[in-house]
């Protein structure tokens, strides 16, 4: 057998789950964790470690995920009420605390270096241990759309549960059988009908009952808020202000600072010195990790005094003369000769009587997040009982890997951290990252027993990004014209990006990176190519990296589906059915293609100098098509019209949410597709705010529709990632439609 990277990635996942396996075992049973853990107060009763409820008759949800915007307070709520059959106006979340129970499992299988369509022993064990590691070591994260399909079952699980316990603390209270009892809208019936016992009654009754084997969980057909477009519930905070995100905490005796981090990559402060007195309303100024910090009674104020009123000393990083040119440069050297990664390879090769080859070269430049809510973190240091706790506030996306870094930072044991975790206002990957949690404890620690707010601006945020990778492709194809008619022999594609796989753990964790490339970025397309081969660089570059919304999915779709309506031009055939061909047996596909073409009317006449594009992606478990309409008035500008969007995400917890994330995903990609590009000069970011890293506006929106394809009994997918890679390419090939020009660089410009 031959040793390759992929399988020592297995092995060591297969490894790692056998010695886990036995303690995930005795926990599995135990997997609803104990009716005390899930901060239980007064006039509230623990069913288990997901549901408590309350004596006013509330049912409160534990919710081990950042909202973020895309409505997981909502569909993992939902799913433990439909199992209980408890009301929706009964329903509210809240935080539980870390634990084992709660952790991510999906996002650590989501890792593992298959393409989705991959099957077989090697894919089924590989699965299976990643699992049970993920019970054993797996972090309560969220990302990678895996919410919902990591709580797809232990949530309903959860629900129902907590429904059997009810219904014998009723059987119990009443004398009543518990056969003869049911639940229906939030309260115990007799099975005529006529009521036994509200929740709240049962509180109290509840606490010396042990649940039982797992009920039979419903059937699709019986769902009655699975499948509903229910209100959110974190919506009405936001609405009227009572929401706290990581910008609104307000702590008794807070200070605040302001951060100036290194102007390149790598570089850090080695040296300052005030241009006067220290201002009035200043505390102090410090180093932090990667530059310095003032800290004061206020953020203006610090932040006026780094911009105005100090000199500081920079130690430069380890390429001080970065620029783009000089980048792209060595990409396309790399892209020659660079030494491969990763190597697939699908189908079987073979040579063509008269063969003519084509190709295509595709870019993608960095990509900053740019999240609505600036970057921040609030930390405090405190000495009790002679011990020193950290407390940190953040909107986090892992507040596992907080607790770390904060422990470490402060040099106490990880139990001596609280980490609390606000709305984020959006993630999209960069709040994953640890960057603010060092900088807002090394100032806590320079003020002893003070919260301290460390907030960054926004060109702090656009500079000091871990960016999506630039990325470039080309991709060949072998046609056989021997009998005058072009048919396609095999596609090659050879990628050069960075890997926000390799980087992430190695600065967060400390661990050596090892060259892999990010799984998203080469995942195989769906295509029945005859033949398919992929090469894999990854370049070791200064420019940090980091998870951004869809991964690698942003930039390979836009190279793999621009190359597809290439190829369909290249053998006469029409971009829509050239797919359809590509795709026979694999109805899914199918399904998702034809819905998004047909409410496109895919077709049908258009004015003059529009078009229409195409595009599919499978990501995160869905599988999403768009079409996009696009008018060139003037052979310059580019205005996209109409986005149609079809999606099968598997079962539909929440209709509603699916529709906005599908529309967010849209217009965050159009933004890139159309505006982003992050350039490099000096070691450093050119782009500084959104003058110069813009973003679609509301009079730019075009129109979306998002069609939704059912599919009930299949595989769960996600839906706050897998709307966005497919934009780019649709509107890209609608503006190949339009005009005739292809365009292979993003952002996509005409002039």
């Amino acid at each position: 057998m031959k040793w390759t990277r992929r399988k020592a990635i297995v092995g060591g996942i297969v490894a790692g789950g056998l010695l886990g396996v036995g303690f995930w075992f005795a926990r599995e049973r135990d997997r609803l964790g104990s009716p005390r853990l899930f901060n239980v107060g007064a006039d509230e009763e623990g069913l288990h470690g997901w549901i408590k409820i309350t004596r006013d008759d509330r049912v409160v949800v534990a919710v081990p995920r950042a909202e973020m915007g895309q409505g997981v307070q909502t569909a993992l709520a939902a799913l433990a009420a439909e199992e209980m059959d408890a009301r929706w106006d009964q329903v509210r979340v809240e935080d539980p605390p870390e634990h084992a129970v709660y952790r991510n499992v999906e996002i650590l299988i989501d890792g593992l270096p298959f393409s989705p369509e991959e099957a077989g022993t090697v894919v089924e064990v590989a699965h299976w241990m990643a699992g049970k590691l993920g019970g054993v070591l797996g972090v309560s994260a969220t990302g990678g759309s895996t919410s919902v399909r990591d709580a797809w079952r232990p949530m309903r699980v959860a629900g129902a549960v907590a429904r059997d316990l009810l219904l014998r603390a009723a059987s119990t209270k009443s004398g009543i059988p518990v056969d003869d009892l049911t639940v229906a809208d939030g309260e115990i019936r007799r099975r005529d009908g006529t009521p036994v016992a509200r929740f709240g009654e049962l509180v109290g009754l509840v606490g010396d009952l042990t649940p039982m084997a797992v009920p039979t969980l419903k059937k699709p057909s019986e769902f009655k808020l699975i499948g509903k477009p229910l209100p959110r519930l974190d919506i009405p905070a936001k609405v009227t202000g009572q929401a706290t995100f990581g910008i609104d905490v307000r702590l008794p005796n807070m200070l605040y600072a302001a951060v100036l981090n290194a102007p390149t990559f790598g570089g850090d402060a080695s040296g300052f010195k005030l241009r006067g007195p220290q201002p009035a309303g200043i505390e102090t100024v410090t180093y932090v990790p990667g530059g310095i910090a003032a800290i004061g009674a206020s953020w203006w104020r610090a932040n006026k005094l780094l911009a105005e009123g100090v000199d500081v000393q920079w130690q430069p990083g380890p390429a001080p003369t970065l620029d783009s040119r000089a980048l792209w440069n060595r990409f396309e050297g790399l892209l020659q000769d660079g030494d491969v990664a990763l190597t697939r390879t699908l189908g079987e090769e073979r040579k063509a009587a008269t063969a003519r080859p084509f190709e295509a070269t595709y870019r993608a430049p960095y990509l900053a997040h740019t999240t609505m809510e600036p970057m921040n973190c609030t930390a405090r240091v405190q000495k009790r009982d002679g011990k020193l706790r950290v407390e940190v506030w953040m909107p986090n996306q892992s507040p596992t890997l907080v607790r770390l870094v904060a422990a470490k930072t402060a040099n106490v044991p990880q139990a001596a951290v609280d980490v609390h975790t606000t709305f984020l206002g959006g993630g999209f990957g960069r709040r994953a990252e640890v960057d603010l949690v060092r900088q807002a404890v090394t100032c806590a620690l320079a003020v002893p027993e003070r919260p301290v707010q460390v907030l960054w601006s926004r060109e702090q945020d656009i500079q000091h990004d871990f960016y999506r990778p630039m990325a470039l492709a080309r991709w060949r194809a072998t046609l056989d014209v021997a009998d005058g008619e072009p048919k396609l022999v095999s596609v090659a594609k050879r990628q050069v990006a960075q890997s926000p796989t390799d980087q992430f753990p190695a600065r967060i964790l400390g661990v050596t990176p090892r060259g892999k490339p990010e799984g998203n970025a080469v995942e195989n397309p769906p295509y029945a190519f005859p033949f398919y081969r992929l090469d894999a660089v990854v370049p070791d570059v200064a420019v940090p990296v980091g998870f951004w919304r869809s991964v690698g999915h942003s930039h390979t779709a836009f190279f793999d589906e621009s190359f597809v309506d290439e190829l369909a031009l290249q053998l006469k055939k029409d971009p829509l059915a050239f797919r359809r061909e590509l795709l026979a047996g694999k109805p899914r596909f199918l399904a998702v293609l034809d819905r998004a073409a047909r409410e496109a009317g895919w077709g049908s006449p258009l004015p003059p100098a529009t078009g229409r594009g195409i595009a599919l992606r499978a990501s995160f478990g869905s599988i999403v098509a768009q079409v996009a309409q696009v008018t060139v008035p003037d052979g310059k500008s580019i205005r996209v019209d109409k986005v149609t969007c079809a999606i099968d995400c598997g079962p539909v917890v929440n209709p509603a949410i699916v529709r906005a994330q599908m529309e967010s995903g849209i217009i965050y990609g159009l933004s890139a597709a159309l505006y982003g590009e992050i350039t490099i000069a000096n070691g450093g970011v050119e782009q500084s705010n959104f003058p110069d890293y813009d973003a679609v506006r509301l009079a730019e929106a075009p129109a979306i529709a998002v069609h939704i394809v059912d599919n009930p009994a299949g595989p769960v997918g996600g839906v706050g990632e897998p709307g966005t890679p497919p934009i780019a390419p649709a509107v890209a090939n609608a503006i190949f439609a339009a005009t005739g020009k292809r365009v292979r660089t993003l952002p996509l410009r005409l002039a």
